[in-house]
């Protein structure tokens, strides 16, 4: 039996666009019914060997290429074997390791991961999660933007599960993966303390985002834990990015008491901090501890001291909550935490010039 996919021996025109081979074209070149296509894709066992060699010689003839996202409307359980990933921004280093981790997870259950940048915009954000749901993922793993996430109610009772990660949910009950990030910004201050500083600063990121108060409770925890006052002119948040950072850091150094030691919170934060030092010749005499690693602090002199999160921990957590909950996981939602580790570096143990 032949099959026309192809109306000419000779080669195609460039306008001519090419067509796709249809299960109707593979089920023709293998002599079977396209119910017997349609069984072999899906992996039924109810095919017999001679049958599954036909159909699928006959696919890779053809370069047939299966509609899995309408496939999978008539499977029974209607999964279509992809969940989303909405991040912060894909290019930050804390949200690519996160991918990765909740990518090789995934990965293992035979399921694709879609990501996408968020970029701290709640409007982007419902936007994506509205995109996910109409292409039918079997979950959403979301690093939230919004200050709301009421929105997500309709999406979470119509059946498709929706896991936090970094930051928990606000107006909805749903599972969360976070970091210990107020006893991992203690334990930072206090090392600094430790080594001699009373005047240490705060430098955080964009203060409605539900870490970085964590974070800034957590220093002032250890001010109030080694009975050091919060002075005025020590806490400058609200940075959203390196470049502010940098002018922040500045504008400390500029005051007519300037902070020994700087308490970093947020990845970004600390190079735009070390990068004012840099500048003026301070990397070797003022302090800093940072909240997350980046790439090549382990490089730069002094090696950078950070509060490294379990970043894989976190998403491979999160990811695990996902699969339960997409495998029909009814009970409440939960929060968990995964803990954070100081790592001594050298930046961090610089001291005090003597008074």
């Amino acid at each position: 039996m032949q099959v026309s996919v192809n109306h000419s021996d000779g080669p195609r025109a460039a306008s001519e666009p090419a067509r796709r081979a249809t299960m109707r074209d593979v089920a023709a070149l293998a002599g079977v019914s396209i119910k017997t296509v349609s069984r072999v894709i899906n992996g039924a066992p109810s095919v017999s060997d001679g049958l599954r060699d036909r159909v699928t010689g006959a696919i890779a003839r053809l370069d047939f290429r299966p509609n899995l996202a309408a496939s999978s409307l008539r499977r029974a359980d209607g999964a279509t074997r992809q969940i989303a990933l909405l991040l912060e921004d894909v290019a930050n280093p804390f949200s690519a390791a996160l991918s990765r981790a909740v990518e090789d997870a995934a990965r293992e259950r035979g399921t694709l991961v879609f990501a996408g940048s968020l970029d701290e915009d709640p409007l982007r954000e419902t936007e994506l999660v509205r995109a996910a749901t109409l292409h039918r993922v079997d979950g959403i793993l979301l690093v939230p933007a919004g200050p709301d996430h009421g929105y997500l109610e309709r999406e979470v009772r119509s059946g498709t599960p929706v896991v936090f990660a970094d930051r928990p949910p606000r107006g909805l009950a749903a599972d969360a993966v976070l970091a210990t990030n107020e006893e991992g910004a203690r334990e930072a201050v206090l090392h600094l303390a430790d080594h001699g500083h009373t005047e240490i600063a705060f430098l955080g990121g964009e203060r409605r985002i539900s870490t970085s108060a964590e974070r800034l409770a957590g220093y002032r925890a250890a001010l109030a834990e080694r009975g050091l006052a919060e002075r005025p002119g020590r806490v400058a948040d609200d940075l959203p990015d390196a470049g502010s950072a940098a002018r922040a850091v500045a504008a400390m150094l500029d005051s007519g008491d300037p902070p020994t030691a700087l308490f970093t919170a947020q990845n970004l934060v600390t190079i735009g901090a070390i990068r004012t030092l840099q500048e003026r010749g301070l990397h070797g005499r003022v302090a800093v501890a940072g909240f997350d690693d980046f790439p090549m602090a382990d490089l730069l002199l002094p090696r950078v001291t950070v509060v490294a999160q379990d970043v894989a921990g976190i998403g491979a957590l999160a990811v695990r909550r996902l699969f339960a909950r997409i495998a029909g996981d009814a009970s409440p939602p939960r929060e968990e935490r995964v803990p954070t580790s100081l790592v001594v570096r050298g930046s961090g143990e610089i001291p005090p010039p003597p008074r």
